[in-house]
């Protein structure tokens, strides 16, 4: 077993000098987002874009620790592997204790939160290690998602309003210039627990960078349009579905949703895109890869590929703009030696290659695929009885296409006279592995579609239907 493991790691030290020897030897470029601009919120307010149009699908990883847990080199291959796998967003805890200490043994406020004398000369400090990080992504086209200060710590009493203004000014001079900051404020709380902390955070780091977006990761089955959706300093926002299967309660008070609705994320951007003012919104935190289902019990069901992908397509077909996994083992970086939580075993350079993470970039292909700013969520195209929980059909349009998406291969009517088009070309997209078959040309009516994968949860596929004139489905079969 220890020659294993020896063998694994060596295997991870090797490709991580491969690929730092192909980027340096210049026989790769990298295509940057913010090429095209930096991002912004589209004319519409639902959705993300860059400033010359081009529009943003945020496919994010939870790499909470990765600026306490890695080092350069684990740090890289890990950027690496998310890059290959489609990945645009990195989120991160900026510092999760006060103070910090990263790999490197190096303390994230060595004076407190005096932030003047914080690099020094000949040390590799904390901030040049997150530095360093956010550096190795840029190269890569990722953005860093940067929860500032776990929310815990702030209800705990170990950041004030002046010392939030002292942080926020410090963070926001340090990375204004980056081209790949999206500011998260809070991190797993509620925004009515410490409010004046949140705000003054926000507003701090605002004041000094006005480039970069911002929002509010909230505490589980909560969305920041509760308490944030009015203000200035929000440009989008974040709902954690979070680890509960239906029926599952923990009895500690904060719950927040009708009963035996734990797994319908759909039902927060549904909410959150009901509001006034209307902003993108996206699940920030839904159930992680092999966590246990309700997180505490270590021997409980673990989350599997299935469900992250429902998560997902539920999510976006109802109206987010993109979608973040997460993954037990990754987002805390656990590897043998370390004390895993929440019951993590695998170590997280094994994982990289689970069903589930590999399989998120077959959605971002797939939206952008199709004209991206007209889509809308339209439950009205699912012509019959629609099914619950697991059985629901979530689906979504554009003037001239529709997707539908169909977790359990349950028959289904589908109204194709919600688009364009006399005649409707259609296929079954499989979230699994991104491939498409064709059914057929149909007449613009209500019909009739069965799936030939037989009826079970995870036996998923989307149907897409698009007017006839239209070649849209091209994109998806470009590239594998």
């Amino acid at each position: 077993m220890k020659i294993l493991k020896y063998y694994k790691m060596k295997k991870l030290i090797l490709s991580t000098f491969l690929l730092i020897t192909f980027f340096a030897s210049g026989q790769t470029k990298v295509t940057k987002p913010w090429e095209n601009g930096k991002l912004v919120v589209s004319e519409n307010h639902r959705y993300l874009q860059h400033e010359n149009g081009t529009p943003f699908f945020w496919l994010g990883d939870t790499g909470w620790l990765l600026p306490e847990r890695l080092n350069r080199d684990e740090a890289e291959f890990y950027l690496n592997e998310c890059s290959k796998n489609g990945y645009n967003v990195i989120q991160v805890q900026t510092i999760n204790d006060v103070p910090a200490y990263n790999i490197y043994g190096q303390s994230s406020m060595p004076e407190g939160f005096d932030f003047k004398n914080i690099n020094k000369k000949g040390v590799y400090g904390y901030w040049d290690h997150m530095d360093y990080i956010i550096k190795m992504a840029e190269k890569r086209g990722i953005y860093i998602g940067m929860v500032c200060i776990w929310g815990g710590l702030v209800q705990s009493g170990l950041m004030d309003v002046k010392q939030a203004q002292a942080y926020g000014k410090f963070l926001g001079e340090r990375y204004k210039n980056s081209p790949n900051i999206i500011w998260f404020i809070g991190g797993d709380i509620r925004g009515d627990i410490k409010t004046e902390v949140w705000e003054t955070l926000a507003n701090s780091i605002k004041a000094v960078d006005k480039n970069h977006l911002m929002t509010y990761h909230p505490r589980g089955r909560t969305c920041s349009s509760t308490w944030f959706n009015n203000a200035s300093w929000l440009d989008f926002n974040m709902f954690q579905s979070g680890h509960r299967r239906y029926g599952q309660r923990k009895g500690d008070g904060d719950y927040t949703i009708a009963e035996n609705t734990e797994e319908d994320n759909w039902r927060y951007t549904e909410k959150s895109l009901s509001m006034t003012p209307i902003k993108p919104v996206i699940d920030g935190e839904p159930a992680y890869e092999d966590i246990p289902q309700g997180l505490h019990d270590f021997n409980e069901v673990k989350w599997n590929a299935n469900d992250v992908r429902r998560y997902a397509y539920w999510s976006v077909f109802a109206g987010s703009f993109g979608h973040t996994y997460g993954h037990n083992s990754i987002m805390q970086f656990y590897k043998p030696g370390l004390l895993g939580s929440y019951g993590a075993k695998r170590a997280w350079y094994d994982c990289m290659e689970d069903p589930g993470y590999v399989q998120m970039k077959y959605l971002k292909k797939l939206i952008l695929a199709f004209p991206f700013f007209d889509r809308v969520p339209d439950q009205s195209i699912i012509a019959g009885q629609n099914g619950e929980r697991y059985d629901r059909a979530i689906a979504t349009r554009g003037n001239d296409y529709l997707l539908v998406y169909n977790y359990t291969a349950r028959p289904m009517q589908i109204d194709l006279s919600k688009i364009s088009g006399a005649k409707k070309n259609c296929w079954w997209f499989n979230p699994k592995n991104g491939e498409l078959q064709f059914i057929g040309e149909f007449d613009s009516k209500v019909t009739n579609f069965t799936i030939d994968a037989g009826y079970n949860s995870g036996n998923d596929r989307v149907l897409i239907a698009v007017d006839s004139a239209k070649d849209y489905v091209k994109q998806l079969t470009a590239e594998k």
